[in-house]
């Protein structure tokens, strides 16, 4: 038990963290229908990043690294919320997918010619299981800065998501919302993404805020379900890791995808596991109940 926690416990408070956060967002995207927005940002943030490695040498954990990651977030942020008010021939979605494609290829031309390219590579898998207190503390200490904005700053963002159009109506600024979301969205991924790697990330953002949809439509109740069902996910993605020798960050995402199958099936025959309940529970009542009166007669 002690080298399971000595093992799994660091990988475990980052899940924690990365999925707190993520969860949130993931609500925000599924209403904004920009599902891609993550592996798309992060993408970017991989160009930023591998470009410091290539032009100054720096490391992946390097503030230069970091810095040019999070400009190149930035401007994309800047687009997407150009492009959403402004283009109106094709969906946001579509430009989404246009600007992944782009970034991933010069990505890919970077990765191709850049000294070291298989570190570079190796930063785009993720490092979860050798994730240090230092990652903890850094995600922490950023994703609570990003917490508070998104509290400080929730009515605007949650009016443009939940009515684009009735937004604008009203007058909104939704070119500078639409920013301010994507780029303390940027943040969160150009972080996580270092340590979970992108198909995590993607998991952790979709999967529980989906997983939330299919009970309730309130805002509270769905961030405490996609927060249960993260947790969860989590704990039983790095104990199958630890247990069969699996990598740690598909673990997770992998259990992520069941528990929502899981989720899927409970809600479709919500009814009928209800009826079940109902009729389980009176009749162990009944058999209680009986009992209770033999007992007391004799």
């Amino acid at each position: 038990m002690p080298q399971l926690v000595q093992i799994l416990g660091l990988p475990f408070l980052m899940c924690l963290i990365i999925g707190a956060i993520l969860a949130y967002f993931g609500i925000h995207v599924l209403k904004r229908e920009i599902i891609f927005i993550d592996i798309a940002v992060a993408q970017v943030a991989a160009v930023g990043s591998i470009a410091a490695h290539l032009a100054f040498d720096a490391e992946e954990d390097a503030l230069l690294s970091y810095l040019f990651s999070l400009g190149c977030v930035l401007l994309i942020a800047a687009f997407y919320a150009i492009a959403r008010r402004k283009i109106t021939q094709i969906s946001i979605e579509a430009v989404i997918g246009i600007s992944y494609a782009i970034t991933a290829a010069g990505a890919m031309f970077l990765i191709g010619i850049a000294p070291g390219h298989a570190h570079a590579e190796e930063m785009l898998a993720g490092k979860l299981l050798w994730v240090t207190r230092q990652h903890i503390i850094l995600c922490l200490v950023v994703f609570t800065a990003v917490a508070f904005c998104l509290y400080i700053f929730r009515k605007p963002l949650f009016r443009i998501s939940e009515n684009y159009e009735g937004a604008v109506t009203q007058g909104a600024k939704v070119i500078c919302w639409d920013f301010v979301f994507y780029a303390l969205l940027g943040v969160v991924i150009t972080l996580a993404v270092r340590v979970t790697g992108i198909v995590t990330v993607f998991s952790f953002l979709i999967i529980p805020a989906t997983i939330s949809a299919l009970f309730s439509a309130h805002w509270g109740l769905r961030m405490f379900i996609a927060w249960a069902a993260a947790i969860v996910a989590s704990l039983a993605g790095l104990l199958f890791a630890y247990f069969f020798d699996f990598s740690i960050g598909p673990a997770v995402a992998l259990f992520l995808g069941a528990v929502l199958v899981i989720a899927a099936l409970l809600a479709k025959y919500n009814d009928v596991i209800r009826q079940i309940w109902n009729y389980t529970w009176n009749n162990i009542s009944r058999i209680l109940s009986r009992k209770e009166k033999l007992t007391n007669a004799f």
